[in-house]
């Protein structure tokens, strides 16, 4: 099982000190906040991609690539890869050269992100959004497997014996995730090709999740790549620890009711109770994220949400330590034991990381064949 975290990198306003971090300063403490994550033992920090303010990670190869070059162990990924608005040719480029330059250490989710207007600005329509995800991705798929490619479609200009460079490391691409939160055409884009599905169920009730989630098993199995127990499934969470849960509470409160994804709406109550948002002590966060595993099945990878709505980088960084000696290595121990022979216990993890690490994994996946892409 893998344990990280991610960012939506909001810049925002700490709404008990009314403080507003600069902009050099949240990226600077992004970076530490990854640091921080390797230390603590974690296995995943990903980063969110967003083209407007009160967002900082517009570049997320930028921000890894840095990140890479200061950590030996991370997996660095993405939260949100924007499949629509990138063009899929830089996409490929841009994230085999990271994967080049960590070692392996590198995968990506795709995502359609939260920000409308993204759209206009980068040349596309909103209203095309899903055929924009499933054509795009087409390409990229194509890209990272063909050295030579022929491709022509709807929303960019064909190519004609094009060679995307650098070739993934080893001629593995990276590995991809759909994310996901109430989509069902992109469950099963991911399960077309065999890919991930991460459902970033922060905003909804368990039943929604489960259904997403169902779905993405139940083709997975359709289109030959393992049982519905086997396909890689990531799921996301918000927590905030401390000793005691009235501490927890009475800390995150204000900045809770301040956010500017969810405050002035349901009391803090009403959305942990509703979503997967939970404020309280270690064990309270063990259980709440065991008990994910009662809807969705075995799962590979679970990412928490903690640096957001204006909490100070010095709390955050606090939440690390309490994550990472009193919470996951509970979790591992909790997860594993209850985890079928047979279950992929990880992601995939690219064998030049698998080769450093000592480890092999089970092949748990099948090969997208050409009458599949057809």
């Amino acid at each position: 099982m893998q344990f990280g975290i991610f960012t939506v990198g909001d810049v925002t306003t700490d709404p008990t000190t009314g403080r507003t971090p600069t902009e050099h300063e949240r990226i600077k403490d992004t970076v530490a906040i990854a640091l921080k994550a390797e230390e603590v033992g974690l296995d995943v920090f990903a980063t969110g991609e967003h083209h407007n303010p009160p967002f900082v990670p517009s570049s997320p190869t930028t921000l890894l690539g840095h990140i890479a070059a200061r950590t030996e162990n991370l997996i660095l990924s993405t939260s949100t890869t924007l499949i629509t608005t990138n063009d899929p040719v830089k996409i490929a480029e841009d994230y085999a050269t990271l994967q080049h330059l960590a070692d392996g250490r590198v995968d990506l989710m795709m995502g359609r992100g939260n920000t409308g207007p993204v759209y206009p600005w980068f040349g596309q329509d909103i209203r095309q959004g899903i055929p924009l995800a499933i054509e795009h991705y087409s390409l990229l798929h194509k890209l990272w497997r063909e050295d030579v490619v022929d491709w022509e479609g709807k929303f960019r200009s064909a190519l004609q014996g094009f060679t995307s460079t650098p070739r993934p490391l080893d001629g593995v691409p990276p590995f991809v995730w759909h994310g996901s939160i109430r989509s069902p055409e992109i469950a099963e884009q991911a399960a077309y090709y065999g890919d991930g599905f991460f459902a970033n169920h922060i905003f909804w009730p368990k039943q929604h999740t489960e259904k997403m989630v169902r779905l993405y098993r139940q083709r997975y199995a359709h289109y030959g790549h393992g049982t519905p127990e086997q396909a890689i499934v990531g799921l996301g969470g918000q927590v905030f620890i401390r000793k005691n849960s009235q501490d927890a509470v009475r800390e995150f409160r204000p900045y809770f009711d301040n956010a500017p994804v969810y405050g002035h709406g349901p009391s803090l109550e009403e959305f942990s109770r509703e979503t997967p948002l939970t404020v309280g002590s270690p064990q309270e966060i063990i259980e709440r994220t065991l008990s994910f595993r009662d809807y969705v099945g075995d799962y590979q990878r679970q990412l928490f949400l903690l640096d957001h709505a204006g909490l100070p980088t010095k709390t955050v960084l606090e939440q690390l330590d309490i994550l990472g000696e009193e919470v996951i290595p509970v979790l591992r121990k909790e997860f594993e034991s209850l985890r079928p022979a047979g279950v992929p216990t990880t992601a995939p993890l690219h064998p030049a990381v698998q080769r450093k690490s000592g480890t092999q994994q089970p092949v748990t996946q099948q090969p997208v064949t050409q009458k599949q892409e057809a």
